[in-house]
């Protein structure tokens, strides 16, 4: 793989500032984001008072923690608009979730806003290696996600070519990265493991292509995708992090040189690790549940968001910023099966440890006579036949039991048996209800 680290020269002054100089812009910023949020929002006015605090309380940034959490539910109870800090009219983009768990989550832009995303994506970008010049596939969803807008924007900003394909037509996506020549892809991990699956259908050697980055997000994954996608395609695979209620894709990244966790954009996006069970503070280098405060956001401020990402803070290598290490699950997909705390990550895992099993599997989880049940199903490698699918199945079935301690039944399907992702994979299908 080429040595893709940036020159000191080309980064921010911010990237690379003292700690102080960090620490006392956060302050400077979060003390208006709290004004800002209190005088122009009901909610945060409602839940501040009620709280019995007020942004002049703020004298040191530890004292956040006085703050009320926001949550998704908050989210929706004032859907579509009312977290809206500025008149309509200064809004100049509207995003919003999915909705599959009911109303959908609405965030909005102004100007500045979608320059300050395009700014950090930008960042984000040359952090994975990306360099002005630089053609960049886009395969994220486009539309109300904020994925493929965000890379859009932050590619262009930095000076690149993009070509904004979106999600979905698997075999097209690999004629545009060979005809087209990008050098950096930007995609799910779930969904490049399909596109790297079509060019082993099509008998094209993925190492050839001309890719030398991707920027993977969305959904946690594992440092044995990396290894696998990067030994397949003898390119970089970088992290990066976002959702839309902070901002969308570029709240975090990983730096080419390191990749040793994510290096979180502390001018823009202020982190606090918290025990997901008390609401506690946790010291850094403690795992625990990610929340995040915006410090320059406009239209949509966000105080002390609970993301329900389970991580840990750290300090800065690559850059002064703090790193947060990738996402080991989430505190509301964590699954409990006969009284064993599972995540999806630990099957990930763990079936990596298996060449004869593809990466592609899902869990599906039942009841039996009152009791949970646990299937995963998964699928044989190309080129490995039925009965070494099988077995290796078996495998899979005795490691989960021995290392996670829950019984779990394996199926192994055929070839293209398990649910393909096209954007997020849908990792968890739960019938118990």
């Amino acid at each position: 793989m080429l040595d893709l680290t940036p020159k000191k020269s080309d980064l921010e002054p911010i990237e690379i500032a003292s700690r102080d100089e960090i620490t006392a812009l956060q302050m400077e910023r979060l003390k208006w984001s709290l004004n800002h949020a209190y005088s122009n929002v009901k909610h945060y006015k409602q839940v501040f008072d009620k709280q019995g605090v007020h942004p002049d309380d703020l004298h040191t940034l530890a004292d956040l923690a006085k703050f009320p959490f926001t949550v998704k539910a908050d989210l929706r109870d004032n859907y579509p608009f009312g977290m809206f800090a500025v008149p309509s009219d200064q809004v100049a983009r509207v995003h919003a979730s999915s909705g599959t768990t009911g109303k959908p989550t609405v965030v909005g832009y102004t100007k500045n806003d979608i320059d300050t995303w395009s700014n950090v994506m930008a960042r984000s970008i040359r952090a994975s290696g990306g360099r002005a010049g630089d053609t960049v596939h886009v395969s994220y969803g486009y539309g109300l996600f904020t994925g493929g807008l965000g890379a859009h924007y932050g590619a262009e900003k930095l000076g690149c070519k993009v070509i904004p394909v979106s999600g979905g037509m698997t075999e097209r996506q690999v004629t545009l990265l060979e005809d087209f020549k990008a050098d950096i892809i930007m995609v799910t991990p779930s969904y490049m493991l399909s596109i790297l699956d079509e060019y082993r259908r099509q008998g094209i050697d993925p190492a050839k292509s001309a890719l030398k980055v991707g920027i993977f997000g969305a959904e946690p994954w594992t440092n044995a995708i990396r290894a696998e996608i990067e030994a397949a395609f003898d390119m970089h695979a970088v992290d990066i992090y976002g959702l839309s209620e902070i901002m969308g894709p570029g709240v975090a990244n990983e730096c080419v040189e390191t990749k040793d966790g994510l290096h979180i954009w502390e001018d823009h996006f202020y982190p606090e690790i918290i025990n997901p069970e008390t609401g506690d503070l946790v010291a850094d280098g403690e795992q625990g549940e990610l929340v995040f405060t915006s410090l320059t956001k406009e239209a949509f401020p966000i105080i002390r968001y609970r993301t329900r990402d389970l991580t840990k803070l750290l300090p800065g290598t690559a850059r002064s910023m703090r790193r947060m290490e990738k996402i080991t699950g989430r505190s509301d997909d964590m699954m409990i099966i006969r009284g064993v705390n599972v995540f999806p990550s630990q099957i990930e895992e763990l079936l990596a440890k298996l060449p004869e099993l593809a990466p592609h599997y899902q869990i599906v989880l039942d009841k039996k006579d009152r009791l949970d049940t646990m299937t995963v199903i998964v699928e044989p490698a190309l080129g490995v036949n039925d009965q070494s699918g099988h077995s290796a199945g078996e495998q899979l079935a005795q490691i989960i039991k021995n290392t996670i301690g829950v019984t779990a039944s394996v199926s192994v399907q055929q070839e293209g048996g398990v649910e393909r992702s096209q954007g997020k994979a849908r990792r968890i299908v739960d019938n118990r209800n």
